[in-house]
């Protein structure tokens, strides 16, 4: 983060709160170029959010606004700059949808733990569709209005220009672009008088205080049920079993009906194209942010697109013919270059997690023994000093002291270069799973540091899914 960027959020939250910053984490960035970060204070804490684009702002902070006021569970804005390029809104935690459900997932598999959250948030789904979208203002909405015409031509074009043609699937691009036109008729021809999340997945929904919550709305327009909807059950890494997504679409309806009269089988057929039309958006992206931009993590949902697209070129219930286009999908789910990137990317997952020694080692879900587990206690210890105890080793503070009091980054160069033996050895012998453990005292500083940077470390340099847990911190 830009150290006049970091000033402005320090300044807006000390103006805002009365109290001196003691703690700033940078936050991690994730398909957008908006920078968020976690500031503390003696009573209080919050998060800081910058972006450039103030339109785009604009937009999150009247929706928050107008949803706070509903009763939905929005982050409160606490303070906005003039230029309205950094705000201070409320911090609703570290633990999304998707965090839970590979956490979960990994001790008991897509369990009734999972369904129940899911069915919680298809509870407030129609509730922030119907009931409180009623009275927004539409002419705060970035970069349209509705999810009309103009926007699917946008998306369709996304899927094609920056993943078809990334991923050398040849077309006819008349006659694609005639399907496209035939596509995008079909689905405005559903009701969509209806407030539009547009990017409602696993990793904007927040569980906070036993309740779901929503961020990073600010995409929100006009639109369909059924785009939401889609987003939500069709998410590529979130990996929903089909079945569990056939009983949650009527789970979805059941509460549907409680608002509003509907023809089942209609929207269903509907619901088939727009989650269509959100996979090819979402392939879009992965193709902008992972073959163009070169940031391979956003190729790793490529196989779970492409199982998606499998399915719903099986069940297709679309009453409209697309020729050239059910061609191309097919053409992706047989391509040799795709398929490579299934088969390099997400076989081996290394869990990595910090524990305290106080409550005894950390299990391992996979059921595979073995792994590394590291004992930082020799290493100097932040905790033992006042203004540290109420921070973690993803506090800023306390990295600084880590780094000039301790031999830390020496211990942890070791710890990599003997990580690294075997996380080689383990895919190209195509292991499933490594487990990589740090204890300290307590679970809250060196533990903590130590977990994050080598998670880092792994992330960028193999082609790997890394869990990371904080089990003293996460819960």
């Amino acid at each position: 983060m830009d150290l006049k960027i970091k000033e402005e959020i320090i300044r807006l939250y000390e103006s805002h709160f009365q109290e001196e910053m003691t703690a700033f984490e940078v936050l991690p960035q994730s398909g957008s170029y908006r920078e968020y970060c976690r500031i503390k204070s003696a009573n209080h804490q919050a998060i800081g959010s910058w972006n450039q684009d103030v339109r785009e702002n604009i937009a999150f902070l009247e929706f928050s606004d107008h949803f706070f006021t509903q009763g939905v569970a929005v982050p409160e804005i606490y303070t906005v700059n003039k230029e309205k390029t950094c705000y201070i809104q409320e911090d609703l935690g570290n633990l999304t949808l998707f965090d839970y459900l590979s956490r979960t997932r990994e001790l008991e598999g897509f369990s009734e733990k999972i369904i129940q959250v899911y069915q919680k948030v298809l509870i407030e789904l129609p509730k922030l569709q119907i009931k409180a979208g009623k009275g927004i203002n539409y002419d705060f909405c970035y970069p349209r209005a509705a999810f009309d015409k103009q926007s699917m031509m946008w998306d369709l074009n996304y899927f094609k220009y920056y993943f078809l043609k990334l991923a050398k699937i040849p077309f006819d691009e008349q006659a694609l672009e005639d399907d496209f036109q035939k596509f995008s008729d079909y689905l405005l021809a559903a009701d969509s008088d209806f407030f539009m999340f547009r990017d409602f997945q696993s990793r904007n929904i927040m569980l906070h205080d036993s309740k779901v919550a929503f961020i990073d709305y600010q995409g929100g327009r006009k639109g369909a049920l059924q785009y939401d909807l889609a987003s939500l059950l069709y998410d590529a890494k979130a990996d929903i079993p089909q079945a569990v997504r056939n009983d949650l679409l009527e789970f979805y309806l059941d509460e549907l009906e409680k608002y509003i009269l509907i023809d089942r089988d209609e929207f269903k057929a509907y619901f088939t194209g727009y989650v269509l039309i959100r996979i090819m958006q979402a392939m879009g992206a992965y193709g902008f942010r992972g073959f163009y931009e070169k940031k391979e993590h956003f190729l790793k949902s490529i196989p779970f697109a492409l199982e998606n697209l499998s399915y719903l070129l099986n069940n297709n219930n679309i009453p409209i013919e697309l020729p050239e286009l059910v061609k191309v999908l097919e053409a992706l789910n047989q391509s040799e270059f795709l398929k490579k990137i299934g088969t390099k990317k997400g076989k081996l997952t290394v869990r990595v997690t910090s524990f305290s020694y106080k409550k005894g080692l950390p299990q391992d879900p996979s059921g595979n023994g073995g792994g590394f587990i590291f004992d930082c206690r020799a290493i100097h210890n932040p905790g033992r000093y006042e203004e540290y105890k109420q921070l973690n080793g993803k506090d800023q503070p306390v990295i600084d002291f880590l780094k000039a009091n301790s031999e830390i980054d020496e211990f942890l160069s070791h710890v990599c270069a003997l990580v690294d033996q075997s996380v080689s050895m383990y895919l190209e012998r195509g292991f499933s799973h490594l487990s990589v453990s740090f204890g300290c005292t307590g679970g809250q500083h060196r533990s903590v540091y130590s977990a994050e940077q080598v998670a880092k470390y792994l992330t960028e340099k193999y082609p790997v899914n890394v869990i990371l847990s904080h089990i003293e911190q996460d819960f």
